[in-house]
């Protein structure tokens, strides 16, 4: 079933990625009228979770979130897919850095990173930064149920010189790269919920104490690694821009979780600046009443 679901969606795929852009935002368009204003995919859910972490915002305003975010939500769709045929020079001009140099600098002092973001903006396109630095790109993904999807994804990622490393493997390959003297960068995006009763860390998100992944912190403080931060800007349709924040050179000079903590505030501060670029479908803050009494 795996095989004929893929025979079947493939070509449609592949049609939908040549579309030259105007018409492939004008797909975006209806896509966004029958997701959003026919099925109302998750709508209970992004409501919710904006009212949760906005209290203060009216109905209007959150509306008009809402409003923003499914159009974005399908532009993000319709770009993923663009990832299958789009090209190199493209990609370059239509997803920038404003200060790649940070992340080079560090690769000539031989330094590995570890790379944080959110659900926020575009992190689709990221995988063009291989084209801009010296490293050897690893990002850690969930893997897909379907195995010619996965394949799929692999690929794609792999023409950019990234490799999708799933979560199970993701310790084993960066620490077996590092022990091989391998110069890294290793994406993490960290602002999922992990499962409550296997949480090592709670802190606050958006004002709401939920439980955190750990996972990038725990790599970079194990190979010592100097940790990244990155934000996306969506400068047009189509056109975003990332800049880089470092964390820290020095992971083992932080105590237990504070790199995380600095990452969910850099976050936070993306998510308040405009808030229709974070991914609310999401559910981020279902376990927010089931703190353990030790985290309260």
């Amino acid at each position: 079933m795996q095989l004929i679901a893929y025979i079947l969606i493939y070509p449609f795929l592949w049609l939908v990625s040549i579309l030259p852009f105007k018409l492939l935002y004008a797909f975006s368009d209806v896509l966004y009228f029958f997701i959003y204003k026919v099925f109302g995919y998750r709508t209970k859910t992004v409501k919710y979770n904006i009212n949760l972490v906005f209290p203060e915002k009216s109905d209007q305003e959150v509306k008009h979130i809402m409003d923003r975010f499914y159009h974005h939500l399908c532009d993000m769709i319709l770009e993923a897919i663009k990832s299958m045929t789009i090209s190199e020079a493209v990609m370059k001009k239509r997803y920038t850095f404003s200060n790649v140099e940070l992340i080079q600098e560090l690769g000539n002092q031989g330094k590995s990173v570890v790379l944080m973001c959110g659900h926020y903006g575009s992190w689709e396109w990221i995988f063009i930064l291989q084209k801009h630095i010296q490293h050897k790109g690893y990002a850690i993904y969930k893997k897909l149920a379907n195995v010619y999807f996965d394949r799929l994804a692999r690929r794609i990622r792999a023409k950019f010189d990234s490799h999708l490393v799933t979560t199970k493997e993701a310790f084993k390959v960066i620490s077996d790269a590092h022990n091989n003297g391998e110069l890294t960068l290793n994406g993490f995006a960290s602002d999922q919920s992990p499962k409550a009763d296997k949480a090592f860390h709670w802190q606050e998100f958006m004002g709401i104490k939920v439980p955190v992944h750990t996972g990038a912190e725990v790599l970079a403080k194990k190979l010592n690694m100097s940790v990244v931060f990155f934000s996306v800007k969506r400068l047009k349709r189509g056109y975003y821009e990332t800049t880089f924040t470092k964390i820290t050179d020095h992971p083992n000079s932080h105590k237990d979780y504070e790199i995380t903590d600095i990452f969910l505030k850099l976050l936070e501060a993306q998510i308040h600046q405009a808030p229709e670029y974070y991914l609310w479908t999401h559910k981020r803050w279902k376990h927010k009443d089931v703190v353990p009494d030790t985290f309260k």
